[in-house]
C-alpha cells in the first residue's frame, strides 16, 4: 500500500491578528486549509476580506499569530526567521501588488539573483530565457524606476517563475496590465505551472481566471465562506 502524499500546505486554526494588545485587529479568524500537490486554487472575496493577509502567512512572509502551517512536509510555524527564508528558496515562488524589485538592480540582475539564491546552475541564460518569455527581452539592462509599472509586473513575474518553484503564489498578478498583455501573463502562469506540477494560489477579481482554476476559496471577513471545485 502507498502512503498517501502529504499535501503542498496544510492550515489548521490559523489566525493573524494586527494593531497592539490595547486595539487588536483581528485579519484572519481561524481558518482551515489544505491543498494538494499541483492543484490550482483561485482565492477570491471583497477587499479587505483577508485574501492578501491569507496568501502571505501562507507564503511564510508572514507570521500567523496561531494556528498551525505545514509548508512542503515542514511545520512552518516553528521554524526560525532563517530556516524559514530557507524552505522558502526556490520552492515557492510570490508574485505580489508591490512589485519587491530591488530598485539597484536591473531587470535580468533581479531575475538572476532569485536564481543563484535557488542555486541554479545557469543563471543568466535562464533569466533571460523567463524575461524573454513575458515580452521583455528588449529591457534586460533597465532598472526597475525605468519601467512601467506593467513592465515591472512582468520583470516580478519572470523572477517568480524562473526558478521552477513548486509553491506559487501570485496575488493579482495581472491587476497592471493591459488586457493582452494580462492574457498572455495567464497563460504564461498556467503553462509553467503545467511544465512543473506546482501548486498555484491566485488572488484575483476575474471571474473567468477563478474559473480556470480547479478550485474556488471564497473568503468573507476572515474566515473561508465558501469552498468548492469548479467543472
Amino acid at each position: 500500500m502507498t502512503t498517501p502524499q502529504p499535501p503542498a500546505l496544510s492550515a489548521h486554526g490559523l489566525t493573524l491578528t494586527l494593531g497592539t494588545r490595547e486595539a487588536p485587529v483581528p485579519i484572519l479568524k481561524g481558518l482551515d486549509l489544505a491543498v494538494p500537490h499541483g492543484q490550482t486554487v483561485a482565492l477570491l472575496g471583497p477587499s479587505g476580506s483577508g485574501k492578501s493577509s491569507l496568501m502571505a502567512v501562507l507564503a511564510g512572509l508572514e507570521r500567523a499569530t496561531s494556528g498551525t502551517l505545514v509548508l512542503a512536509g515542514e511545520d512552518a510555524a516553528g521554524l526560525s526567521e532563517d530556516a524559514l527564508a530557507r524552505l522558502r528558496r526556490g520552492r515557492i515562488g510570490v508574485v505580489l501588488q508591490a512589485f519587491h524589485l530591488l530598485p539597484t538592480m536591473t531587470a535580468l540582475e533581479n531575475v538572476m539573483t532569485a536564481l543563484e539564491l535557488a542555486g541554479h546552475a545557469s543563471p543568466e541564460a535562464t533569466a533571460r530565457a523567463e524575461l524573454a518569455a513575458v515580452g521583455l527581452a528588449h529591457r534586460l539592462d533597465h532598472y526597475p524606476a525605468q519601467l512601467s509599472g506593467g513592465e515591472q509586473q512582468r520583470v516580478a513575474i519572470a523572477r517568480a517563475l524562473a526558478p521552477r518553484p513548486t509553491l506559487l503564489f501570485a496575488d493579482e498578478p495581472t491587476g497592471n496590465l493591459d488586457a493582452a498583455t494580462g492574457a498572455q501573463i495567464v497563460e504564461l502562469l498556467f503553462a509553467r505551472r503545467a511544465e512543473t506540477g506546482a501548486t498555484l494560489v491566485i488572488i484575483t477579481h476575474d471571474e473567468a481566471l477563478a474559473h480556470r482554476c480547479q478550485r474556488i476559496v471564497t473568503l468573507a471577513d476572515g474566515r473561508i465562506a465558501a469552498d468548492t471545485t469548479t467543472a
